[in-house]
C-alpha cells in the first residue's frame, strides 16, 4: 500500500485539513500520515481560535514519518507562519517525490489562514512542489493573475512548476461548469465539471489537492490525477450530508466509491 503525508493544519469540524486529507487518502486506497501545524477551533460557521505548532515540532513530526515509511508523495496544506514554513521547507528540500501545495490563505467562511507576512516566504516553497493549486484569491496575491485578464498570464506562465487555478465558473450553453486552469509554461489545460449549486463545500479545497497526491502516489500522471480528483470532488459535493450550520462538508466515502467504480 502506498503511503501518504498531509503537512497540515487539524480542523475540529473534520471537514477540513489534516481531517480531509485523511478521508482523502482512505477513500483513495493509500495509507494516510500526517503532520500537524496548527490546531483550530472551528466550525462550519468560521474560524474561532488558532493554536500554532512550534516550529521544532513540526519537524520532529516530518522526521518521525519519513524515517520509518516510504512515503510517496506529500501534501502540503495551512502552513500559516514564515517560521512553520521555512521548517517545513528544510524538511522536504531533499526529497524527490510529488509534493501538492495548496497555498492556504483563507477559509471558505472568511478567516484569515495565513499570517500577512508569511506570504513571501510561501512562495519559496514554489521550487519544491510538482503543481501548487491556489484558488482564485491566492492566485492573484502570489501572482497576479485574474481569470480572463491575458495581461497577468505572463508571471503565471513563468513559474517554474505546475499551476492549477482552481474552480472558476463558467457559463456555457449546455449549463455551468466548474472550471480548473491548468499553467505550465505557455501551456494550459482546462479540466471541468459540472458545476454543483451547493453550500456544501467546507474543505473542498483540501480535499482536491489530497486527492491529486494520493492519485500521483498510484502512478497516475499530473493529469490523470488532477481529473481524478476533480471527479472525486464532484462525487463528494453530490451525496454531502446536509450538516452543520453555515458550509456544510462534503462526502468523501461515498465520493471516492463513485471514482472506484
Amino acid at each position: 500500500m502506498k503511503v501518504v503525508l498531509t503537512i497540515a493544519g487539524s480542523d475540529s469540524s473534520g471537514g477540513a485539513g489534516i481531517q480531509a486529507d485523511l478521508k482523502t487518502f482512505e477513500a483513495f486506497g493509500v495509507f494516510g500520515t500526517s503532520v500537524i501545524t496548527v490546531l483550530t477551533a472551528q466550525n462550519t460557521q468560521g474560524v474561532r481560535d488558532i493554536y500554532e505548532v512550534s516550529p521544532e515540532f513540526v519537524k520532529a513530526q516530518i522526521k518521525a514519518v519519513l524515517e520509518d515509511f516510504d512515503v510517496a508523495a506529500i501534501k502540503i496544506g495551512m502552513l500559516y507562519s514564515k517560521a512553520i514554513i521555512v521548517a517545513v521547507r528544510e524538511a522536504i528540500a531533499p526529497l524527490g517525490i510529488p509534493i501538492v501545495f495548496d497555498p492556504v490563505f483563507i477559509s471558505k467562511a472568511g478567516s484569515p489562514l495565513l499570517q500577512s507576512d508569511a506570504v513571501e516566504e510561501m512562495k519559496t516553497l514554489l521550487a519544491y512542489a510538482s503543481v501548487v493549486t491556489p484558488n482564485a484569491y491566492e492566485a492573484k496575491e502570489l501572482f497576479g493573475y485574474t481569470f480572463g485578464d491575458s495581461f497577468s498570464l505572463e508571471q503565471i506562465q513563468n513559474q517554474k512548476c505546475p499551476i492549477l487555478v482552481k474552480h472558476h465558473v463558467l457559463e456555457l450553453p449546455t449549463g455551468a461548469v466548474s472550471v480548473d486552469q491548468l499553467f505550465f509554461g505557455h501551456e494550459k489545460r482546462i479540466f471541468q465539471t459540472p458545476f454543483i449549486q451547493t453550500n456544501n463545500t467546507h474543505g473542498t479545497g483540501c480535499s482536491f489537492s489530497s486527492a491529486i497526491a494520493a492519485a500521483l502516489a498510484s502512478g497516475d500522471s499530473l493529469h490523470e490525477a488532477i481529473m481524478r480528483a476533480k471527479n472525486f470532488i464532484n462525487a463528494a459535493l453530490l451525496h454531502a450530508p446536509n450538516i452543520g450550520h453555515g458550509r456544510g462538508p462534503i462526502h468523501h466515502k461515498l465520493g471516492g466509491e463513485e471514482v472506484s467504480k
